[in-house]
């Protein structure tokens, strides 16, 4: 246990009006609904979900003082290696208080708690991460988000999201958990399809994997998730799922948890979930997430997008949003796409865009314009995302992005008309491009602070390095016997 006041939270003030009110009525709930264990989630720089499972009466205790918690995972690459010397006098990351890796604080968002549906006695609730001086932990994404919200909200907007999320579902035919297998990382398993693919929208496909649908679905549901669509996609096996419009912390945070989520009840139920973008599976279609982002006024909640009295398809202030969109778009890869994976999705003529273009109602273009005058649904989708980025990175992109291009009223130029063949500048073709792209944006440097912007891009130098150290099977193919 670390050295903190037993009143850690309210000493350092950290939890708003209705974060108080929500907490006092949880205990009674825990009780009412004979919860034993509380998982405290925190989701950590690859979007992952870490945290520690506690008893009720020690969940009680953490309402008032927070729960320890290891921050050396904050330091850890996609396979749980320091991407940074863990001991010394010093370290790379310029944050003193994390000088030998001492325990951190998990603060509960009592806004967040939720029984998990596949689990007869068991909570989750998500968290903050601070140091134990009460300083939030510098490397927490979803503080880069909320300090984007804050901005936004300063400037009198509030952002609207829609997700949409592929994802695949295999069978599980071997977990590979034999000792060989277990490595840094492990074997991946064996699976098989849950269908033969490509009848997309098929209504015989979709009922041939009806029962899968319908698990996640009662899953999803019962945690609470404001979910508008679960389908058969492209795929064999390959699903969607689309939310209603939320506010951007609450779509980030719901993100979060459904993969999570899907991952467990898929498991549970002798199969397997993945959410990388291309997986390394015989005839699969990629994936991608695709965000659909309008802004509110705060005065009116009416929608800034709209176009009141031109000819569109946005307003003034949505066509410079949109261009800031576009500016950064090279910048922000690295936070839309952060996996060496997520680029070999990016192909032309393949439902993921290889430009940095837009298009009116135009599924190859990076940003889709869905809009006309006066439409109150006017809206701009995001279709480069990588299924498996971190969503407060993600989300935070597009609010770094659109408020510079509002702020510099930049103009998006004209739309693509053929999104492939349009003279619009190539996107990075790989994470390493994405790299030198995202420390080259000054405006993205700025606004995450050099503290982050300097460990983003050592965390993902290190795991650039440790593929381009490693020999593939292209390679051991293309030179072995020809050498």
């Amino acid at each position: 246990m670390p050295s903190q006041s037993s009143h850690f939270i309210a000493h350092h003030n950290l939890w708003t009006t209705e974060q108080k009110e929500a907490a006092t009525g949880l205990l009674t709930r825990i009780d009412k609904e004979n919860i034993r264990y509380v998982r405290i989630g925190w989701g950590d720089q690859h979007g992952i979900v870490r945290g520690k499972t506690v008893s009720a009466a020690e969940f009680a205790a953490s309402l008032r003082r927070g729960q320890d918690f290891q921050l050396v995972t904050a330091i850890f690459d996609t396979t749980n290696h320091p991407v940074v010397p863990p001991f010394g006098s010093e370290n790379a990351l310029n944050i003193p208080e994390m000088i030998g890796l001492p325990d951190g604080v998990l603060v509960p968002d009592p806004l967040t708690f939720r029984k998990l549906p596949w689990l007869p006695d068991t909570g989750w609730i998500l968290s903050d991460a601070y140091l134990s001086n009460g300083r939030p932990c510098p490397l927490s994404t979803r503080q880069v988000l909320r300090n984007q919200i804050a901005k936004l909200g300063a400037e009198g907007f509030d952002l609207v999201v829609g997700l949409e999320l592929e994802f695949y579902v295999f069978r599980l035919e071997n977990p590979k958990l034999a000792p060989e297998a277990s490595g840094y990382p492990p074997e991946p398993p064996e699976v098989s399809m849950l269908a033969h693919g490509y009848q997309y929208l098929t209504e015989n496909r979709s009922d041939e994997i009806d029962s899968v649908l319908r698990l996640l679905q009662t899953n999803l549901e019962a945690l609470g998730l404001p979910l508008s669509t679960l389908e058969d996609e492209w795929g064999p096996g390959q699903c969607e799922v689309t939310f209603a419009p939320m506010s951007a912390e609450e779509a980030a945070d719901a993100a979060l948890l459904l993969r999570s989520a899907i991952k467990q009840v898929c498991r549970r139920n002798g199969l397997h979930a993945s959410f990388m973008a291309l997986p390394h599976i015989p005839n699969v279609f990629p994936s991608g997430w695709h965000i659909h982002q309008s802004l509110l006024r705060r005065s009116d909640s009416t929608n800034a997008f709209v176009e009141e009295t031109g000819e569109g398809p946005l307003s003034c202030l949505g066509m410079n949003y949109l261009g800031g969109l576009l500016a950064h778009a090279p910048g922000t890869s690295l936070l839309t796409t952060p996996t060496i994976n997520g680029y070999k999705r990016q192909r032309p003529d393949g439902f993921a865009p290889n430009k940095a273009g837009w298009a009116l109602e135009n599924r190859g273009a990076m940003l889709r314009v869905i809009g006309s005058p006066g439409d109150p649904g006017s809206r701009i989708e995001n279709r480069i995302g990588d299924p498996a980025a971190n969503p407060y990175l993600y989300i935070a992109s597009q609010l770094i992005a659109g408020r510079d291009g509002i702020a510099a009223k930049r103009n998006p130029g004209p739309p693509a008309k053929a999104a492939y063949l349009a003279d619009n500048p190539l996107l990075p073709r790989s994470l390493m491009d994405a790299v030198e792209a995202f420390k080259r944006d000054e405006v993205i440097k700025r606004e995450i602070g050099e503290t982050f912007w300097n460990y983003l891009i050592m965390l993902k130098e290190f795991e650039i390095n440790r593929f381009l150290s490693a020999v593939t099977d292209w390679e051991h193919r293309e030179y072995f016997e020809m050498y």
